[in-house]
């Protein structure tokens, strides 16, 4: 287990780091939204969530990920990035409801701790197996006949020796 948790260290610590940078904006943004600005909760949370969102994407797929790639199209795999978060905040939502209408906990610390603590905890889990698995899953580096898939080959280089875009 110790050389598990190892090997998934530097991972863990990008994750955590885009992580921290999208839960800034979403913060940040969804305050300015609700009060200089004055647009309503639904509306300020939903931007502040793309927002975050797409400073997470851009973390992990140029930072965490860099050198993984399942041979798909950035905007496909922002698609299923933008998914993979969805379904944390909806598993932070499950959280929060469960806690206040079916067990009654309905206090302020009751809601606190069961949506940004419990619910936080496990809709990392979900996100950050899903950000490795579905939005970043490389696939394997040699195939069975010995030879290495088109996305694990190296990029070649184009003309007069540029690289093809990371734009696909």
């Amino acid at each position: 287990m110790g050389a598990r948790v190892r090997e998934l260290g530097p991972e863990l610590v990008g994750f955590a780091a885009a992580g921290v940078c999208a839960y800034a904006v979403d913060l940040g943004l969804f305050v300015w939204l609700r009060g200089p600005v004055g647009l309503d909760p639904l509306s300020a949370k939903a931007l502040s969530f793309v927002a975050g969102c797409s400073v997470a994407y851009v973390g992990n797929a140029l930072g965490t990920y860099r050198k993984r790639t399942n041979g798909v199209s950035r905007l496909r795999q922002y698609g299923v990035f933008f998914a993979v978060n969805a379904a944390g905040a909806l598993v932070q939502l499950m959280c929060l409801a469960v806690s206040h209408y079916v067990l009654g906990l309905t206090s302020p610390r009751a809601d606190t701790v069961s949506g940004a603590g419990v619910g936080m905890v496990l809709a990392t889990v979900v996100r950050f197996w899903g950000t490795r698995t579905l939005a970043f899953g490389a696939r394997p580096s040699v195939g069975p006949a010995g030879e290495r898939p088109a996305a694990a080959r190296p990029v070649e280089p184009v003309d007069q020796g540029r690289l093809r875009s990371w734009t696909g």
